[in-house]
């Protein structure tokens, strides 16, 4: 899996005046990369990522923007990398976003919002059930942890051995 940037809107550029261009040659090299993934087996992820806080000038900004690019390029082995964090921010109901969107999720990223930190770190977003709704919906892919750790990695990553151990794992994923 390799992800595939959308580029950013042209400095000076009005977005809106811009918008179809930039549509039309993003569809143009998604098709491009796709048909050379495709010849190595490889999957391309588009994400969206938001425009109010991390890059006010990057093109993809929401998973409905992305689904709609997604289904004009119409190559299979593109998918959506859903980033929590981004998707929070652009969008919120996530739980709906997802369900809507999971045929087309190649990757799952997380931050809490608005820090950006450690899913148990104080934010607006209730990971256990995030993480359940995932099950639920069948979601057997990697989960990226795409965020600014308040400790060193081991301790970044505290909230993963609470998590596995509230759901009765071990810290290895096996049950106890």
């Amino acid at each position: 899996r390799i992800h595939l940037m959308a580029g950013r809107v042209p400095l000076g550029a009005d977005r809106a005046e811009v918008a179809g261009k930039m549509e039309a040659t993003f569809i143009e090299n998604l098709r491009y990369a796709a048909d050379l993934l495709a010849q190595e087996d490889m999957i391309g992820l588009v994400e969206p990522i938001n425009n109010r806080i991390t890059d006010p000038r990057y093109y993809l900004n929401t998973p409905h923007q992305a689904a709609a690019i997604l289904e004009k390029v119409g190559r299979p082995n593109l998918k959506l990398q859903l980033d929590l964090f981004h998707c929070q921010i652009m969008d919120g109901n996530l739980s709906r976003n997802l369900e809507t969107y999971f045929p087309l999720i190649g990757h799952i990223q997380i931050a809490q919002v608005p820090g950006r930190h450690e899913p148990d770190s104080p934010g607006e977003l209730n990971f256990p059930y995030i993480f359940q709704l995932l099950e639920s919906l069948g979601y057997t892919g990697y989960v990226g942890c795409e965020y600014a750790p308040k400790g060193d990695t081991l301790e970044g990553l505290g909230w993963l051995r609470s998590y596995w151990e509230s759901r009765g794992l071990q810290h290895d994923g096996t049950s106890k």
